[in-house]
């Protein structure tokens, strides 16, 4: 039994803010952001917009392809294929509502998927990787469960401090999912498809370098309190590039070392877009071209839990993926948290 990705989808906000936008309200320039970050743009929700409003139209979007592929067409066919869904994993780190619902029953609830299970998942940027790896634990043999939808969401521009320059160019808004199936195909020997390999990991030594304070059971506002700022993201930028390039260069070793396999063999390393520059030196580090990785981080900045499915269904729907082909996922995020999957296309 293979564990494969059959449709993929994005929900992305229209309201687009250029470097040169933040450029009009904070000491910054588009040159300056462009060659620290790699990043040109960021797309930002508006305020009648939830983690869970672009998660279900990336959900939308990946069932409409499913649907599509499967000779159907119309909503009679999105509806069924809604229904089809065992299970659902979504990553975020902005969910719509603080501890419960989880946003995953939000989604299941808007999309009509009322037989499925649904869970929110924390593991910051390595949500959708996690999210993989937990979707394809739950549809193993012997659970009865055949298809999964695993979703990374994140408004991030609600937790950012927008006087902060530093941070506020990161971060933007967006979801991405994948409709993952338990298929008849092999998962080992020749003709093999699917997830064939995950790493996960985490350093919770890590916890104060990437970290939103306010807000929960640690540190809960209290009646009275005035907030003069809302919670946010705070980052130790060095510490967490230094983990992020260590991490990463780790977990792409490994995934080629335990696989047997060499960085010649792998079409695709879609890594966690969080800054250009991250991917540069680890790609130096292994001696990787540069043009092994995909970014679009130029239009999208760090989406977070999204960064990675938004940047696959891209991929996916240029033609830029074709069967068979050898894809590797790189992450890494909030708690300290790290991770890589190796997926047959």
């Amino acid at each position: 039994m293979a564990i494969e990705i059959i449709g993929t989808g994005r929900g992305i906000p229209p309201t687009r803010l250029t470097n040169d936008d933040l450029a009009m309200k904070l000491d910054t320039s588009d040159e300056w952001i462009r060659s620290h970050t790699g990043i040109c743009a960021r797309h930002i929700a508006d305020e009648a917009t939830a983690c869970s409003d672009l998660a279900l139209e990336a959900a939308r979007q990946a069932l409409a392809m499913v649907v599509q592929q499967e000779g159907g067409s119309g909503n009679e066919a999105l509806v069924e294929a809604a229904l089809s869904l065992d299970v659902i994993v979504l990553g975020t780190a902005t969910p719509d509502y603080l501890g419960c619902p989880s946003t995953a029953c939000v989604v299941q609830d808007k999309l009509g998927a009322r037989n499925a299970a649904a869970l929110d998942i924390t593991a910051g940027c390595s949500g959708f990787i996690y999210g993989l790896e937990i979707a394809a634990g739950l549809l193993g043999i012997g659970s009865g469960r055949k298809r999964a939808l695993v979703i990374g969401s994140d408004i991030l521009s609600r937790f950012v401090d927008w006087t902060d320059r530093g941070m506020c160019i990161l971060f933007g808004d967006g979801a991405g999912a994948a409709i993952v199936e338990k298929t008849e195909n092999p998962s080992t020997g020749p003709g093999k498809r699917g997830l064939l390999r995950t790493i996960l990991g985490a350093d919770g030594s890590g916890t104060e370098h990437l970290i939103m304070r306010r807000g929960g059971s640690r540190n809960p506002y209290k009646t009275g309190e005035l907030v003069d700022i809302p919670p946010h993201i705070e980052m130790n930028g060095q510490a967490v590039y230094n983990f992020a390039v260590k991490r990463v260069t780790e977990t792409i070793e490994k995934l080629l070392s335990q696989e047997h396999i060499t960085i010649d063999d792998v079409s695709r390393i879609v890594p966690h877009q969080a800054n250009a520059r991250i991917v540069q030196a680890a790609g130096k580090r292994l001696g990787i071209p540069e043009e092994k990785f995909f970014l679009n981080i130029q239009e999208y900045a760090n989406t977070s839990a999204a960064s990675i499915p938004i940047a696959l269904d891209e991929l996916n729907r240029t033609g830029s993926l074709h069967k068979g082909d050898l894809v590797m996922t790189i992450g890494f995020g909030g708690g300290l948290t790290y991770g890589g999957n190796l997926i047959i296309w």
